[in-house]
């Protein structure tokens, strides 16, 4: 089922406005969440949208382009707009078709289930001559979602949990109307008895390395020197002492004896900054018998991955499960332009399992960081391939002050369209949030390096969502800190009309952004 999402207006028409809201914005958050929920919870379903963000696409490119698609069916999101005593849902199917056409059944069904959850009047059925409904190929649905212009339905509109329930209630009428099949969802078979064992074993692996730099173009340099003897060779970074190190990976052994061996063949070409590195990690097993009540017996296996810290014999051990020893340290050349900040260790406390945004509204800013630097930096270099690699810094400081680093990274992408800056905002001005900018000539703060600039962010977030005093182990650079009313913001979706002005839907963009992230694999 190829379904076509249209949220009205956007870009430099608002549509309608009232009690501080833009049609524009409801219209995309509802939108954004029925290709979320649908694409979630469904089988065989493709969704487009005729916009993602805050652009502007006349009605003729909108009914064309689901045309040329060849959609299934058109959705159309609005809002509607008349004195302050209209209020309540109604939705639209174009005036010339009959009451035993596709849409007309479609109507039927899907008003019924959004009129079930929405929480508004129901103002009925209707049929108009709108565009966008005429001139589409496919059956098409118009719906009206209260009236911005009546204080009961904006004041639910301004509710992303609402907005949750909206979109849930479009999906469900399409999923009944098409006969979508769910999704299968793995569950618990009932059991009599279930024995459990766990063994836990530990191995030690021995890595050769030739070399270890602070500057990640040494590092790529000595990999294609050791190419050109034949050798391959891959960097692998790492934290020393709060600062980034890019080791040259040679080969890995299980024994110390051959480790050895290759070490000392790697010396006699004049690699005189070759070392070893041991390691031992542990593997948990845990096996369960499970007995079924028609007594077909099922086995599993669940492996738990190791994980190891690996560090140079002069650096000071950490806590950890696992302990690793070096056998030759290397000193490493480059420079770091930002280690006057002093960035410490980064605390690996990442959850293990993605993180459900099931209410927007209640999503915190602070919290744990989930993706890793490699998965932030390589998410945005798949728009933007000349992106700074800045997802090291948004873990570190992320973990520092206990904010989703990970988020503030997607804020960040929001912020300045994935790093291209085309905003009022200058690539060296390292500000990746906008902080101090109102457009026009008020370009905002400028900071010295990437770093800083993330470093504020992360502050300017942490002054929001808690009234706890800044921790004092950075300086504080952000130069607005001191004027946010602090605590005000918990969540991201309280950033609303905070940070953005007037940004109605400016924490679930960020939040949209980050799922995105998230099932990017």
């Amino acid at each position: 089922m190829k379904l076509y999402l249209d949220p009205g207006h956007g870009g430099e028409d608002p549509g309608a406005q009232d009690n501080g809201l833009n049609e524009k914005d409801i219209t995309l958050a509802i939108a954004l969440k029925i290709r979320t929920i649908i694409l979630k919870d469904y089988e065989n379903v493709q969704v487009k949208m005729s916009r993602t963000s805050d652009t502007t696409k006349s009605l003729a490119l909108r009914s064309s382009a689901a045309n040329d698609w060849d959609a299934d069916f058109f959705l159309a999101i609005h809002i509607n707009s008349a004195d302050n005593s209209a209020q309540g849902y109604e939705d639209y199917i174009y005036d010339g078709l009959s009451d035993s056409s596709k849409a007309a059944k479609y109507q039927d069904i899907i008003h019924s289930e959004v009129i079930k959850v929405n929480q508004l009047k129901d103002r009925g059925q209707k049929r108009a001559n709108f565009h966008v409904i005429r001139e589409t190929k496919m059956p098409s649905l118009l719906t009206e979602n209260g009236f911005i212009s009546n204080k009961h339905d904006a004041e639910l509109m301004k509710d992303s949990s609402w907005q949750l329930k909206v979109a849930q209630g479009h999906v469900n009428g399409i999923a009944k109307a098409f006969n979508l099949k769910r999704k299968a969802t793995k569950e618990t078979p009932k059991t009599t008895t279930t024995p459990k064992t766990t063994q836990t074993t530990t191995k030690t692996v021995y890595t050769v390395y030739v070399g270890s730099y602070k500057s990640k173009k040494n590092a790529q340099d000595r990999v294609a020197e050791l190419k050109k003897k034949s050798i391959k060779s891959s960097i692998v970074s790492t934290k020393i002492s709060g600062a980034t190190w890019y080791r040259v990976k040679v080969a890995s052994y299980t024994t110390k004896t051959k480790a050895e061996k290759r070490l000392k063949a790697i010396e006699k070409l004049g690699y005189d900054d070759a070392f070893i590195i041991t390691e031992k990690t542990s593997t948990t097993t845990t096996k369960s018998v499970t007995q079924k009540p028609a007594a077909n017996t099922t086995k599993t296996t669940t492996a738990k991955p190791a994980t190891s810290t690996s560090k140079p014999a002069t650096a000071k051990p950490t806590s950890s499960t696992n302990s690793s020893t070096s056998t030759k340290g290397s000193t490493g050349t480059g420079t770091n332009t930002n280690k006057n900040l002093n960035i410490g260790p980064t605390p690996s406390n990442s959850p293990k399992e993605a993180p459900i945004i099931a209410d927007p509204g209640l999503f915190t800013i602070l919290g744990p960081t989930f993706l890793s630097p490699e998965q932030m930096d390589q998410f945005v270099k798949e728009v933007n391939p000349n992106a700074p690699e800045l997802g090291q810094f948004y873990q570190t400081y992320g973990n520092h002050y206990g904010i989703r680093g990970d988020v503030a990274f997607a804020q960040a992408i929001h912020e300045t369209d994935y790093f291209r800056f085309t905003g009022v905002v200058n690539p060296g001005q390292n500000n990746y949030a906008g902080i101090g900018a109102t457009g026009g000539d008020t370009r905002g703060a400028s900071f010295k390096n990437e770093a800083e600039g993330v470093l504020a962010q992360l502050q300017h977030l942490y002054a929001y969502a808690t009234t706890k005093p800044l921790p004092n182990q950075y300086p504080l650079v952000d130069p607005r800190f001191q004027l946010v009313d602090r605590g005000s913001a918990p969540t991201w979706t309280a950033l609303n009309g905070k940070w953005a002005v007037p940004g109605t839907t400016y924490g679930q963009m960020i939040l949209n952004l980050y799922e995105k992230m998230i099932h990017s694999g």
